[in-house]
C-alpha cells in the first residue's frame, strides 16, 4: 500500500525539506518531494519534523532481559521492542564478554531472528572476551580472555552476516590473528584497551576506525602521554561513539570531543535495561542496581548505562549547542557511517526503511513513526 507522510519538515540527513512528502511503499521510501499526490492514503504530521529512525549499536537489554545472560529470540525482541518505544528503529545487540557456547549461542540466536523478523535487528555487536583485563569495566575477569587462532576462526566463521562490530584491545592479539579480523569484514572498535597513542595510531593505520564508548575503559589524554583518546582527537578517519548521560561522560568532555571530531561523533546507548523498569540485576559476577537514576554495581562502578537513544539526543541538542538537526545526525546517518551501512539506513532517501521519528522544533518530544509494516 502506497501512503504519503505530508505537512513534514523532513530532515533527510542530507538537507532539511520544508513542507516536505515522503512517499512510502510496503515498508520502504519510494521518494522524497514537495508535491502532495492525488488519491493516495496521507499521513499529516502538522508541521512536525521527521527524521530517520534511530541506530543503537549498543545496547545491552531491553525492559526485561539482558542478551548477554539470555541469549535468545525472547530477548532480541524485548530488545527491539523496548528500544522501538525511545525512536531507535534499529538495533545490535550487545553480547558482552561470556564463555565460548554463549558466544555461539547469541550468534544463532540473531541469525535465526532476522531470518524469521525483517525488521530493524541489523546484526549484533560483540563486546570482547578479547580485551585487557586491566581496562574490563563490568566485564568478569573470569571471561575476559586472548584470542586463540581456533576461538577467533570459529566467531569469524559461525559469526559471518550476523556481528556487524567486535570491540576488542588489540594489544592481546597477535599480527596474524588481528589481519584474521581485518579481513573478516566485521567492524573493529578498539575499547577495553591500555594501548597508549604511538600504539593506537599504528593500529588506526591499518583500517580500524572505530572505538568502544569514547573516555570509557581507555588510555585518557595526557600532556606527556595523549593516550588512546588523544589518538582519537588526533586521528580524523576515527568514529568517537559517546554514551551522553552526563555521568559516563560529562557534557564539557563531551562538548570538546565533539568540536575535534565533529562528523565522526556520535551517540550510542550502552543500555544495560531501557525504561529503569528492572531495579537489581544480578548474572554471572556481574551486577546491576539503580541508583539515582543510572546502574551502578556493589562497588559503587557504573555498571552499564541507563539512557535510550531519545534522551541521548535531547541531551546532545540540550548541552552541546548545537541545531536539532546536528544532534538528529548523530543518531542517524553518522551512526550508519560508522558500521558501512551509510547506504542502507540512516536517512530519508528512496530505498531505504520506512522507519522515522517524529518530534517537535525543540526534540522536547520524540516518538516512533514505523511504517515498515
Amino acid at each position: 500500500m502506497k501512503r504519503a507522510i505530508v505537512n513534514a519538515v523532513v530532515h533527510t540527513g542530507e538537507e532539511i525539506i520544508e513542507n516536505g512528502v515522503v512517499i512510502v511503499e510496503n515498508g520502504t521510501i519510494i521518494s522524497v518531494q514537495t508535491e502532495t499526490p492525488n488519491d493516495i492514503e496521507t499521513i499529516d504530521l502538522k508541521g512536525k519534523h521527521l527524521a530517520a529512525g534511530f541506530i543503537d549499536i549498543q545496547i545491552n537489554g531491553g525492559e526485561k532481559y539482558y542478551f548477554s545472560q539470555t541469549p535468545n529470540e525472547e530477548t532480541i525482541q524485548d530488545i527491539y521492542d523496548a528500544s522501538m518505544q525511545y525512536g531507535t528503529t534499529h538495533v545490535l545487540p550487545c553480547l558482552i564478554s561470556s564463555s565460548r557456547e554463549t558466544i555461539l549461542k547469541g550468534i544463532e540466536a540473531v541469525r535465526e531472528y532476522r531470518i524469521k523478523h525483517q525488521n530493524g535487528v541489523i546484526g549484533m555487536h560483540l563486546e570482547g572476551p578479547f580485551l585487557n583485563p586491566q581496562r574490563r569495566g563490568a566485564h568478569s575477569i573470569d571471561q575476559v580472555r586472548k584470542p586463540t587462532n581456533e576461538e577467533l576462526q570459529e566467531i569469524i566463521s559461525k559469526g559471518k552476516d550476523v556481528i556487524k562490530v567486535i570491540t576488542i584491545a588489540p594489544e592481546c592479539f597477535t599480527e596474524e590473528q588481528l589481519q584474521m579480523l581485518i579481513e573478516s569484514g566485521i567492524t573493529i572498535s578498539i575499547g577495553h584497551s591500555t594501548i597508549t597513542h604511538k600504539e593506537a595510531q599504528a593500529y588506526f593505520s591499518k583500517g580500524i576506525n572505530l572505538v568502544t564508548h569514547l573516555f570509557n575503559a581507555m588510555t585518557q589524554f595526557g600532556h606527556r602521554e595523549p593516550g588512546l583518546v588523544g589518538a582519537v582527537f588526533e586521528n580524523e578517519e576515527v568514529y568517537a561513539p559517546v554514551i551522553l548521560d552526563g555521568v559516563h561522560c560529562d557534557y564539557a568532555a563531551a562538548k570538546i570531543a565533539y568540536k575535534l571530531k565533529q562528523d565522526k561523533f556520535f551517540l550510542i546507548s550502552d543500555a544495560t535495561f531501557l525504561g529503569r523498569k528492572v531495579a537489581n540485576f544480578r548474572w554471572d559476577k556481574f551486577d546491576a542496581h539503580l541508583v539515582d537514576g543510572f546502574y551502578r554495581n556493589e562497588d559503587g562502578n557504573l555498571a552499564g548505562a541507563t539512557i535510550s537513544m531519545a534522551e541521548a539526543v535531547q541531551n546532545a541538542y540540550n548541552h552541546l549547542n548545537i541545531s536539532a538537526d546536528e544532534a538528529i545526525k548523530m543518531a542517524t546517518a553518522r551512526v550508519a557511517s560508522a558500521i558501512g551501512m551509510q547506504d542502507k539506513v540512516g536517512k530519508i532517501k528512496s530505498g531505504f526503511p520506512a522507519s522515522f521519528v517524529q518530534f517537535e522544533a525543540d526534540l522536547s518530544t520524540i516518538t516512533t513513526l514505523d511504517l515498515t509494516k
